[in-house]
């Protein structure tokens, strides 16, 4: 571990490690903003929704197009941004344009065509996922879907942009952009939801998505790349991105279906399960998003060069430098989180129609997430490491190992202890995954790299 010391001189200078740090910490700082909205927004929706069977409906509804989003948009930024700092410092500006027009429109056709297949199929598939949901209910979470299916466009096209928008250092303000849509939902909800339920909060949701999207747009054009949507033809970028994006998306599939395992069983557990489950991992999705988002965000471009210009004594140094420091972070948050479970639900939902007994049900639930964190910071990075080297193959296998796993240790689990064992068996998971990144990071790593004397400063 490092000494705080040692720590601070990451700061000063113009080194990769420093460079990084400075871009992690002003990417966590914009994210402890929007979170601090969010947490209002949590504490105005547990007031007037509580764990309801409308709340239960609008985070089934919501499950879908979040995960469309994650798996379409996000897959193609990890494919698209290690080409494009290639193609931008070797071929220029215009060339690289033209990239990002072509990869944009591809995106947006997955997106749009995602959409209209989940549309089609949501009477199909709803009743899998929400298998033990009333008729009425069951209802309602298919009206809320259809009505929140454009969200799964428009934050896909947003999250696009903000990955462009690092590729120039930008981090601070882009990471300030999803402040909109907490913020619309904590007005809709405490001025409409009383006369509009539930659907006050629908609506809300996709005003903020909007917003979301106009800014990082704007901003975008203001940094020099134009929000355009043209095919430039089969170059040899598009043709790389493209290499790399089928692996990576369905490594996405994979992983991400833990999660809609996790709704689908909590949905089978008693009444609530499903709210609680997404209560608890409130707190959990803090740390991950400011902690293991800013590192992602900050070592992408750099591992993205230095892979490029073939210096593997830089990869070996900023691999172990943050994993080491993202560990050092971390693991004290995860242990507070789990000793003060119960303080922190009380405080934060007990009120309204939140009660004891749903205090009591939540707080377990939070615990067993709360283990999962140092291993999910620290893996992040050598997951971007992965898909920086273009191993993207990796990530899938990963992503497919994990899931088998996660149902095992649900279906186990969540006779044993509940809603608290589908927690526990995602913390399991992504221990496996850890030590799956890991091994394979270490082993395609060139063992005769050497770091060079002018980098050992931590050592000193």
């Amino acid at each position: 571990m490092f000494p705080v010391s040692q720590i601070t001189k990451l700061f000063r200078g113009g080194s990769v490690n420093r460079r990084i740090l400075r871009a992690a910490a002003s990417v966590a700082a914009a994210g402890i903003l929007v979170k601090v909205v969010a947490t209002f927004k949590e504490f105005a929706v547990a007031g007037v929704y509580g764990r309801s069977d409308a709340m239960d409906a609008f985070l089934a509804a919501f499950l879908i197009p979040n995960l469309l989003i994650n798996l379409i948009s996000e897959s193609m930024n990890q494919a698209l941004v290690p080409t494009l700092i290639r193609v931008r410092e070797r071929e220029g500006h215009a060339r690289a344009q033209q990239l990002l027009s072509s990869s944009m429109l591809w995106v947006c056709v997955l997106l749009t065509a995602a959409t209209v297949g989940m549309a089609l199929g949501a009477r199909g598939f709803f009743p899998l996922i929400a298998s033990h949901f009333g008729a009425e209910k069951l209802a309602l979470a298919i009206r809320i879907f259809y009505v929140l299916l454009p969200v799964v466009l428009i934050t896909g096209i947003a999250t696009n942009c903000t990955a462009v928008l690092n590729t120039f250092d930008r981090f601070a303000l882009p990471a300030l952009a999803p402040m909109a849509t907490p913020a619309a939902i904590i007005v809709a909800a405490l001025v409409w939801g009383g006369r509009y339920g539930i659907w006050a909060m629908v609506y809300a949701t996709l005003a903020g998505a909007l917003l979301h999207a106009g800014v990082v747009a704007w901003m975008m054009e203001r940094h020099g790349y134009r929000f355009r949507l043209w095919w430039h033809g089969a170059t040899e970028a598009t043709r790389e991105v493209a290499h790399q994006y089928g692996p990576v998306l369905l490594g996405g599939v994979a992983a991400s279906g833990g999660l809609l395992v996790d709704q689908s069983m909590a949905a089978m557990l008693p009444s609530g399960s499903v709210s609680a489950l997404a209560y608890a991992n409130r707190f959990v999705s803090v740390v991950v998003t400011l902690l293991a988002g800013a590192v992602s965000a900050a070592v992408v471009p750099h591992f993205s060069r230095m892979i490029a210009q073939e210096d593997w004594a830089g990869c070996r140094y900023t691999l172990r430098t943050w994993v080491r420091l993202t560990a050092l972070v971390s693991t004290p948050i995860a242990l507070a989180l789990i000793a003060g479970s119960h303080w922190l639900i009380r405080t934060a939902f007990q009120h309204g129609v939140f009660g004891p007994r749903d205090t009591a049900l939540v707080t377990p639930v939070l615990a067993m997430y709360a283990i999962q964190i140092p291993f999910y910071v620290s893996s992040r990075v050598f997951y971007r490491f992965l898909v920086a080297l273009r191993r993207s193959d990796l990530i899938f296998y990963c992503g497919a190992l994990n899931l088998g796993l996660d149902v095992v240790l649900n279906l186990v689990l969540m006779l044993w202890m509940g809603v608290a064992g589908i927690a526990l068996a995602t913390s399991l998971w992504t221990v496996s995954t850890f030590v799956f990144l890991w091994y394979w990071s270490w082993r395609l790593l060139p063992k005769e790299a050497e770091i060079p004397a002018s980098s050992r400063f931590l050592n000193k």
